[in-house]
C-alpha cells in the first residue's frame, strides 16, 4: 500500500508497556523503511482518542493507523466503521485480542511492514446503543469488576492486576444478578443471570483456545449467559470451559443472532440504567440496551498472505 500524503498514526501514549511519545521517532523510521511516511499523533491532555480520529477522518485519507491496546483500536475503529477508510493496527497493548484474532504480528517492525504491503479485509463490528465495539460487550459481573478496579486505582493507586483481583473479590461477595427480558432476533425470554456477554462474531468458549474467534466476518453476534447460578456454579462453569465440557452445562446458554435487545425487569424503577462494557470501556446506558451486528462495516489491513 502506498500513500502520497503522510499516513496518520494515532498512538495511545499511555498504552501497554511504556509505548509513548518516545516511540514516535522509531515508528517514523520503521514506516519510512517500509515505504510510507508517517505522521505520529498523540492525543492532547484530556482529548479523547475518538475525537482525534474524527478530526483526522474529515480529510478522508485512504488509511488511518491506530497504535495501542484494544481500547485504542476500538476507539479509532468506531470512527472509521462505515466510512471506507482502512484501519491499520499496531498492537501495542497488553492483550491485543482484536489483532490476535486478525492474525496480526505483535512484532512492531513486522506490523508496520504488514500495513505497508498488506491487503484490505472487510470485517464486522458490533454496536450497542450506537456505540461500536470490535471485540465484545457485556453486562453483569464484568462491568462491575472494571468499575470497581478503576475506582480502586483512582483513590488508592497501585497496579492494574492487583486492583483487578481486589475488584473481582469484592464483586463476587456482592454477587449481583441481572433480571432482564432478553429479545434475541424477536424471541423474548425472562432471565435471571450474573452476566450477559455479547461477542462480535462467535467466540471459542472452551478448551485451550478459549476467548478467540476463528473469523470476524460471519455477520452475527454471539450471546452467552448463565441462568441463575451462584458463585460455585460460576466456578464449575469456568472449570468446564477449561476442560472442554461447557457445552454440557445445563445453566449455560449460547446463541448466534443478528440483533438483541435487553430490558430491565424492575417495573417500579422510572429510570432504568445498566452498567455496560464495550471493549473494556464501561458506561451507564439507558435501557433498552439494543445490540446489532454491522456486517463488513470496517476495512482493516491484514498481512498479504
Amino acid at each position: 500500500m502506498s500513500a502520497a500524503a503522510p499516513v496518520p498514526v494515532i498512538l495511545n501514549c499511555a498504552s501497554g508497556s511504556g509505548h509513548g511519545r518516545e516511540q514516535a521517532a522509531k515508528l517514523e523510521a520503521l514506516f519510512r523503511d517500509a515505504g510510507l511516511e508517517a505522521r505520529i499523533l498523540c492525543p492532547a491532555q484530556g482529548e479523547a482518542l475518538d475525537k482525534l480520529a474524527e478530526r483526522e477522518a474529515r480529510a478522508a485519507p485512504a488509511l488511518i493507523v491506530a497504535g495501542g491496546g484494544d481500547g485504542t483500536i476500538s476507539a479509532v475503529a468506531s470512527v472509521l466503521a462505515g466510512t471506507g477508510i482502512a484501519l491499520g493496527v499496531l498492537p501495542l497493548g497488553t492483550l491485543n485480542h482484536f489483532a490476535r484474532d486478525l492474525g496480526l504480528s505483535t512484532d512492531l517492525a513486522q506490523a508496520v511492514r504488514d500495513i505497508a504491503a498488506g491487503r484490505t479485509l472487510e470485517v464486522d463490528v458490533g454496536e450497542v446503543n450506537g456505540r461500536v465495539f470490535v471485540n465484545n460487550s457485556s453486562m453483569g459481573y464484568y462491568p462491575h469488576v472494571v468499575h470497581q478496579r478503576e475506582k480502586h486505582q483512582r483513590f488508592l493507586g497501585g497496579g492494574k492486576w492487583g486492583a483487578m483481583l481486589w475488584a473481582v473479590l469484592k464483586v463476587l461477595r456482592r454477587h449481583p444478578f441481572l433480571e432482564v427480558i432478553l429479545d434475541l432476533d424477536g424471541r423474548k425470554t425472562f432471565v435471571r443471570t450474573p452476566f450477559v456477554f455479547v461477542g462480535n462474531n462467535e467466540y471459542t468458549m472452551q478448551g485451550l483456545d478459549i476467548g478467540t474467534r476463528k473469523r470476524l466476518d460471519s455477520g452475527v453476534l454471539s450471546v452467552y449467559l448463565a441462568r441463575s447460578t451462584g458463585r460455585l456454579g460460576l466456578l464449575r462453569m469456568a472449570l468446564s470451559a477449561l476442560f472442554g465440557g461447557l457445552a454440557r452445562e445445563r445453566d449455560f446458554e449460547a446463541a448466534q443472532v443478528a440483533s438483541a435487545e435487553i430490558r430491565t425487569h424492575r417495573r417500579r424503577q422510572k429510570r432504568k440504567r445498566l452498567l455496560v462494557s464495550a471493549d473494556g470501556e464501561v458506561a451507564v446506558m439507558e435501557t433498552p440496551i439494543a445490540y446489532r451486528a454491522r456486517p463488513r462495516a470496517l476495512r482493516v489491513i491484514v498481512p498479504a498472505g
